[in-house]
């Protein structure tokens, strides 16, 4: 299954938006999400979800440690000096991190596919499962990689990994657009189920998502890079549509990411979980069914 590409906006819309960037590489906006001092690694088995930043987060569940598109480097781009930089630190550095099963990696965008993480978990010894056509650019950093298409698994340990659509697109260079695939991720253990959702627009595999892979227990969905709507609507959701995206998977819980870490879009660095909290009163959902984390923060679930 294939789901279509999407017209976006076009140069009225994209060159305005380059050049914005641009100068918030040289002139940032203040803001990003609140930080928190991660707590130490539990030792007592309990399902846990540490968010940190942007992406990234180390899920502990049935057994296994995972993180999820790594990213901890400073800037988001392949320039060291030049591109978004953090506006939040890593909730936890590398050297801090428990050990850890595997990483997944939703696509290729580099606040996503971040080389030297890959390096340094490599080093570690951090098996990679990525989708279709990502392989190579990860075995090149030095690690293991599974590649999986949309609704193919694999067996790690206690759970099952399975790769998932989401409706995004891919490239690292104007040469190489949605030649490797996007996707999201849903892990199965014995006692709990994790959907990792990566980038998407809304679509309607969501609902697909949860008949195949659910009751979903925790959904990691992104809220934020949504401004503006004709060049980001197709492949981003808003705070409301990933609320209603993860609902629509049957999520019982929904943690909020994609915001505050790196400024990568028009919104206001602080509106996206503002959104996220109205639209979850609007529903009647509190918080402890949809959780805002600061970054570092560690909640049970």
């Amino acid at each position: 299954m294939r789901y279509p590409e999407y017209e976006r906006g076009g140069a009225r819309v994209m060159v305005p938006f380059l050049l914005k960037r641009v100068w918030l590489t040289i002139v940032p906006r203040p803001g990003g999400a609140p930080v928190v001092t991660a707590e130490p690694p539990a030792r007592d088995g309990s399902p846990r979800l540490t968010w940190i930043g942007h992406a990234t987060f180390l899920v502990r569940m049935d057994g296994v440690a995972f993180l999820t598109d790594p990213m901890f480097s400073r800037r988001a781009s392949p320039l060291r000096f030049a591109g978004p930089a953090r506006l939040a630190p890593p909730g936890l550095g590398l050297g801090s991190l428990p050990a850890v099963d595997f990483a997944l990696v939703s696509h290729d965008h580099y606040d996503h596919l971040d080389l030297p993480s890959v390096r340094a978990l490599a080093r570690r010894g951090v098996r990679f499962i990525v989708p279709r056509g990502l392989g190579e650019l990860v075995r090149r950093a030095g690690a293991e990689a599974t590649e999986l298409d949309w609704w193919e698994q694999v067996q790690v340990g206690p759970v099952g990994v399975h790769c998932v659509p989401a409706q995004h697109f891919s490239g690292r260079t104007p040469f190489d657009r949605n030649r490797r695939l996007w996707a999201g991720f849903v892990v199965t253990g014995p006692t709990r189920r994790f959907y990792h959702a990566g980038d998407t627009g809304r679509f309607e595999g969501f609902a697909e998502i949860g008949r195949r892979l659910g009751p979903i227990d925790l959904a990691a969905m992104p809220i934020g890079a949504y401004l503006p709507r004709r060049m980001m609507g197709p492949v981003h959701v808003t705070p409301e549509e990933a609320l209603q995206g993860a609902l629509a998977a049957g999520a019982a819980r929904v943690a909020a990411m994609h915001w505050g870490t790196f400024d990568l879009a028009d919104e206001p660095l602080d509106e996206p979980p503002r959104r996220f909290r109205a639209e979850a009163g609007r529903l009647g959902l509190d918080d402890d069914r949809t959780w805002v984390m600061a970054v570092g923060e560690t909640r049970r679930w």
